[in-house]
C-alpha cells in the first residue's frame, strides 16, 4: 500500500509539473496566482472553465455561477438569505472552497504569532469570530471568486491593501 501511495503522489507531482509548464507563459493563469488561496489547480480550472471572464457583466455574477451566492427567498420589504446555492461549478466551487479554508488557516497562525494580517485576513478572521468557521469559509470563496472576476477582467495584478 506504502508503494502505490508513493507511485501516485510521484503521478500527482509529474502532473503539477506539466501543467505548470503549459500555463508558465499564460498571464490568466499567472495573475489569477497572485491572489491569495488561488494556485495552480484553481487558477488553471478558472480560465479553462470560463473562459472569456466579459461574459459576466459582474463579479457576483460569476460567483453566483459558481454557487457561491447564498439563495434568495425574500418577499417585499423583507430579505432573506439562504444557504449557498451549490448550483454551479462543483469542482471549482471545491477548489476556491479549499484555498478559502487554507487563507482562513494562515490567518489564525499568523494572529497567533502575534504578526500583522493584510486586509483580506483581517476580514476573514473577524467574520469567523462573527458567523463561525464554515460560514466564512463560504464567504471567503465568494470573495476570493470576486477578487478573481475583478483582476482577469481589469488586467491588472492582485494588490493586497496595506494592513
Amino acid at each position: 500500500m506504502l508503494e502505490e501511495i508513493e507511485a501516485l503522489a510521484e503521478r500527482i507531482k509529474g502532473a503539477e509539473r506539466a501543467l505548470a509548464a503549459l500555463t508558465r507563459t499564460d498571464d490568466r493563469v499567472a495573475r489569477l496566482r497572485q491572489i491569495p488561496g488561488v494556485g495552480l489547480m484553481s487558477s488553471t480550472a478558472l480560465v479553462a472553465s470560463v473562459g472569456n471572464p466579459h461574459r459576466f457583466p459582474s463579479a457576483r455574477h460569476l460567483s453566483s455561477w459558481l454557487g457561491l451566492t447564498p439563495s434568495e427567498r425574500s418577499c417585499g420589504h423583507r430579505r432573506r438569505l439562504g444557504r449557498i446555492s451549490k448550483q454551479g461549478d462543483c469542482y471549482l466551487r471545491m477548489l476556491l472552497v479549499h484555498g478559502a479554508r487554507s487563507v482562513l488557516a494562515h490567518a489564525k497562525r499568523l494572529a497567533r504569532a502575534g504578526q500583522e494580517l493584510d486586509s483580506l485576513q483581517r476580514w476573514a478572521a473577524s467574520l469567523e469570530q462573527r458567523v463561525g468557521h464554515n460560514k466564512a469559509t463560504c464567504a471567503l470563496a465568494n470573495k476570493l471568486a470576486r477578487l478573481c472576476w475583478a483582476t482577469w477582467t481589469g488586467g491588472q495584478d492582485y494588490r493586497p491593501r496595506a494592513p
